[in-house]
């Protein structure tokens, strides 16, 4: 006889987990080993709720794939050296051809190579880009202004990359003064990146939203989970990016579900449905 106390099948997606939003995924063709290509890494998140999502890519844009990978696919670009860093022209093209999400530099970025032995940023080795320099002397690059008046004009997502704690306050302080009124701290809790009280109280005030990720709770040790955020930063703050498609770690079939019962096991199955739904897919939409 099965109680009805009895604990949820965690490999089992819960009951609300439907029209999702991920802001963060992974696919081929890239540099580095994926699980699969646009089609069969949307058709995988498919597969596990979600209606939206986000491709990404360290090399430069995906808006072109997105809109050739079907409804409910957004792409955008990550402002590597690849792509000439602070490059408002490639912005303002993935802007017009569709793109939702900027990304600042990620591989490129001198915190990324700073900490490029850590554990979590294992999957990058062997593929290396040339730097691009964001802040300095805790000002933002004047070089970096054009870029985010192009993404203030067509209301794009500002994402931090692999910046740290403290350079992501300097962009944000400056985006929003600038108009940028989407902004979206990437896998906060990575302990390359230095997150502190401090920038969590700005960021805060800044209504940034942090990330909720999936991988990032797969690497890191307890300290480090992004999950811990629903402690200490308001929930309504907070959005999702699995960060899933890197080849050498679980697929979503695996990994999805029994993150999303985690989730709900600390804030609720309301909350955790406006977090995996209508918060994070309002920072998408125009």
């Amino acid at each position: 006889m099965t109680s009805d106390l009895a604990e949820p099948d965690t490999s089992v997606l819960p009951g609300w987990a439907r029209d999702m939003t991920d802001l963060h995924t992974h696919a081929a063709p890239s540099l580095l080993p994926r699980h699969g290509d646009d089609a069969q890494t949307v058709a995988a998140e498919r597969s596990v709720g979600f209606s939206t999502v986000v491709l990404k890519s360290h090399e430069g844009s995906t808006v072109e794939r997105a809109a050739i990978a079907g409804p409910g696919v957004c792409g955008g670009i990550v402002l590597n050296s690849a792509i000439g860093g602070a490059n408002p022209d490639a912005v303002e093209v993935a802007a017009r051809l569709g793109g939702r999400v900027v990304w600042m530099p990620t591989v490129s970025a001198r915190t990324h190579k700073r900490g490029a032995s850590s554990p979590e940023l294992a999957v990058h080795r062997g593929f290396e880009l040339g730097p691009v320099d964001v802040v300095d002397d805790g000002v933002l690059r004047a070089e970096w202004h054009d870029v985010l008046d192009v993404i203030a004009a067509h209301d794009l997502l500002l994402a931090s990359g692999h910046l740290s704690a403290d350079e992501t306050v300097v962009l944000f302080r400056e985006a929003r003064a600038r108009g940028v009124q989407r902004l979206l701290v990437n896998h906060p809790m990575m302990a390359f990146l230095g997150w502190n009280t401090e920038a969590a109280s700005v960021l805060r005030g800044l209504d940034a939203r942090l990330e909720l990720g999936i991988l990032p709770d797969l690497l890191g040790d307890a300290d480090h989970r992004s999950l811990l955020l629903t402690r200490s930063y308001p929930t309504s703050l907070l959005a999702f990016g699995g960060d899933l498609g890197h080849a050498q770690h679980p697929s979503p079939s695996a990994t999805v579900a029994p993150w999303l019962h985690e989730l709900q096991r600390r804030v609720g199955a309301t909350v955790a449905a406006a977090i995996m739904t209508t918060q994070t897919k309002e920072l998408l939409l125009p």
